[in-house]
């Protein structure tokens, strides 16, 4: 189900924003944090879990409007000690973490396969803006199939990825098809646990939705001035 939040006095200028959740409780999560006085349209939609849903959901979703900014949002795992349980971050790049090949020597990205893209870079001042009116952390956010376990993926992850803060499920997936649309993208998510070895026991996903709506209302006012033709700086 789609949620539309398109009240408020609107100019002929106002964004319209996509976001892109995986599951209900994530996009009510983030359609709390929206006000009739916000000046700006944005639909909210729960894409399903893992990369191949998201870009499947996303993909359809803009071929049936038009969109200025596409968001990937919900919760994460987030690095320790970097950004720990109920933390912010906003992604500065997007990454597959395991589209490739395990070979004899460790893994190999699909770039160096010879093709295809592993990273999406979402508009920098966009980013920086974000980061500074919600107290965000900035750094790489992870996509992963499987989500990790371990504290020896966790290890393995950082040491190929010395930047990241978080991994989840879908962002790249709503990255691609937000680049196959020429549309900019972004990735905010909340920390409900952290990676590494699986203790349910220590997950905090309520308290995690409520930094998410927390953080989407705080994004609010910089939403409202963007515009998609601004420079990618």
């Amino acid at each position: 189900m789609v949620l539309q939040v398109q009240e408020g006095l609107l100019t002929t200028n106002a964004p319209h924003i996509l976001v892109a959740t995986a599951v209900p409780a994530e996009r009510d999560a983030v359609a709390r944090a929206f006000t009739p006085s916000m000046g700006f349209t944005c639909d909210v939609i729960a894409a399903g879990v893992g990369p191949a849903a998201a870009a499947a959901a996303t993909a359809t979703a803009l071929a049936g409007a038009s969109y200025d900014l596409v968001v990937s949002a919900g919760i994460a795992g987030g690095f320790q000690p970097e950004a720990p349980v109920g933390s912010l971050v906003i992604a500065d790049e997007i990454t597959v973490a395991d589209l490739g090949a395990e070979t004899p020597d460790g893994f190999l990205p699909v770039t160096e396969l010879g093709f295809g893209a592993v990273t999406h870079r979402p508009p920098s001042a966009l980013v920086r803006d974000l980061a500074a009116a919600t107290g965000a952390r900035t750094g790489a956010v992870l996509t992963v199939s499987t989500v990790t376990g371990t504290a020896a993926r966790a290890t393995e992850l950082r040491a190929r990825h010395p930047r990241a803060l978080a991994e989840a499920m879908e962002g790249f997936g709503v990255a691609e098809a937000a680049a196959a649309h020429g549309i900019p993208v972004l990735e905010l998510r909340a920390v409900s646990n952290p990676v590494g070895p699986r203790d349910r026991a220590a997950w905090r996903i309520g308290d995690a939705l409520a930094a998410l709506t927390e953080g989407f209302g705080k994004c609010a006012p910089v939403l409202e001035s963007w515009n998609r033709h601004d420079p990618f700086d």
